[in-house]
């Protein structure tokens, strides 16, 4: 089952996931149909309706840290950007 597919059965199906997130039920049906990546905004979207339980991380697996990079700081334990220390 893909992230898609468990956003969609949590949901209680694609017209109601649709609704939640405020897109239409025939393009959630294309990207479950095409293998799609959802956008970035709708993959917020799926994660905030979800209650966590789908996440941005599930939805697209091969670059959310280049779309989040605050989650990837957040998965490698530090709390920001890391800084040089000064020289002197």
């Amino acid at each position: 089952m893909t992230a898609l597919d468990t956003a969609i059965s949590r949901m209680g199906g694609v017209g109601k996931l649709a609704k939640a997130i405020g897109v239409s039920q025939p393009l959630i049906s294309n990207w479950r149909k095409r293998g799609t990546t959802p956008k970035a905004e709708d993959c917020s979207a799926i994660e905030r309706a979800t209650g966590g339980l789908v996440t941005r991380r599930d939805l697209r697996p091969d670059d959310w840290h280049l779309i989040w990079p605050e989650l990837a700081a957040q998965t490698s334990g530090t709390s920001g950007p890391v800084t040089e220390a000064p020289h002197g």
